[in-house]
């Protein structure tokens, strides 16, 4: 111990020399060096990455949404101390599981990686040697997952990683009879367009043959009440993205249900080893952010958030008017996923000769960057009645004062397209 102490002293010792001779032992910090290190040097400047404005919506591409003041207060702070991962991980859950009215609750990377721990759990229902073998040995598991043919999507990988196989099927009938002593689950994508069989009767049939229903309703909030309102309908696992309407994280998600389910899920989830969720690891920062994203989520109103994206969308085409043909709509897409208020533009383009698609890409390569909702100038896409001749805006993840930005872009690019 006395060597130790020796080496201390002569360290410190050394490092005060060398702070002297830089001339830092005896200056203060220059405000602005201050300043950077209590906001944090602005990396996205550093590595030169262009800051967008966000007139699309909530898109993985596009990082989703952005936290609000009190969910990054509550990460920053999460930053700073050390924890136990699993007590904290269970804290959380039992937190979430009150709040949203559930049995039980598991914060996960995302929707997808809650789709597969999911998934696993009703695969392996917590057998050791099952979390060990899924994917490659499967030998002795139930491993059919019923699903609607028009439920189909591109998120089936999430649930492929646990080495599951489809079973398809159309009408009610096809349903009824799909069951046998391979299934392991029945999955209803929340969002879908199509498809003819209710939840209630997806729920039911399947309920009538012991074997659980997962409802991926990642990006169905708002309204505030889908967060319980799945589970409590009888579906055993229900998933939610947390980077999108709740506002937490983007690589965070929920995973809610039946409390034996959530429990086979945990070991199959990191920090486990040897499971078929060890690579998706969430952070304490990450779970404390999305406890603080659903604090601050649920005490918003359906009605205030709308009303405050109506009022984004009126500035916007209150900005715009008197351009030849320009007519706008507010419209809420008739669809699961992000039913909130979007701001349609429409006009003859032999009047403004640029099209919609034209429109975005100036908005996307000028100063500041804006991208607008992928519906832009296409046909009728995710509840959105779009089509070749509509701009489509975004308006819910604008930051306060940014759709004055983009009502003023819009109306320089038709202005000019007008008079051209």
């Amino acid at each position: 111990m006395d060597g130790f102490r020796g080496t201390r002293r002569k360290f410190l010792a050394w490092g005060n020399s060398l702070l002297a001779a830089g001339g830092l032992a005896s200056h203060p910090l220059r405000a602005a060096d201050s300043h950077k290190m209590a906001e944090g040097e602005d990396y996205y400047d550093k590595l030169g990455v262009t800051k967008i404005i966000n007139a699309a919506g909530t898109y993985t591409a596009l990082t989703a949404s952005t936290m609000p003041p009190s969910v990054q207060a509550a990460v920053a702070r999460a930053a700073k101390h050390p924890v136990r991962l699993t007590e904290l991980q269970k804290a959380a859950g039992e937190y979430i599981a009150r709040l949203l009215h559930c049995e039980a609750a598991l914060v996960t990377a995302g929707a997808a990686s809650a789709l597969t721990l999911g998934t696993a759990a009703c695969v392996t229902m917590g057998k050791r040697s099952a979390i060990r073998n899924i994917p490659n040995d499967v030998t002795g598991l139930k491993t059919e997952v019923v699903v609607q043919k028009a439920h189909r999507y591109d998120y089936d990988h999430a649930l492929a990683n646990c080495g599951i196989r489809f079973v398809e099927v159309e009408t009610l009938r096809d349903y009824e009879s799909a069951f046998n002593d391979r299934t392991v689950m029945a999955h209803f994508f929340n969002a879908a367009d199509g498809g003819q069989i209710s939840r209630e009767d997806w729920i039911r049939v399947a309920h009538s043959h012991g074997v659980p229903c997962f409802n991926d309703a990642a990006a169905d909030v708002p309204p505030i009440s889908n967060l319980w309102k799945y589970t409590q309908m009888g579906f055993d696992l229900v998933t939610f993205s947390g980077g999108k309407g709740i506002r937490g994280p983007q690589n965070a998600g929920l995973l809610l249900g039946r409390k034996d389910l959530i429990a086979a899920a945990v070991p199959n989830n990191s920090p486990n080893s040897d499971s078929v969720g060890r690579g998706m690891k969430v952070a304490k920062e990450q779970i404390v952010g999305m406890v603080a994203a659903l604090d601050w989520f649920v005490s918003q109103t359906d009605a205030g958030m709308e009303a405050e994206f109506r009022r984004r969308a009126d500035r916007i085409a209150a900005h715009l008017k008197g351009l030849p043909t320009l007519e706008s709509s507010v419209v809420i897409p008739e669809v699961a996923a992000n039913a909130v208020p979007h701001l349609l533009l429409r006009y003859d383009q032999q009047r403004m000769k640029i099209s919609p698609t034209a429109v975005a890409a100036e908005l996307r390569k000028g100063t500041p960057s804006i991208e607008l909702n992928p519906a832009t100038g296409k046909k009728p896409m995710a509840g959105l009645p779009s089509d070749e001749n509509t701009i489509v805006v975004g308006v819910w993840m604008l930051e306060p004062g940014e759709e004055l930005t983009v009502a003023r872009r819009l109306r320089e690019i038709l202005g000019k397209a007008a008079t051209a």
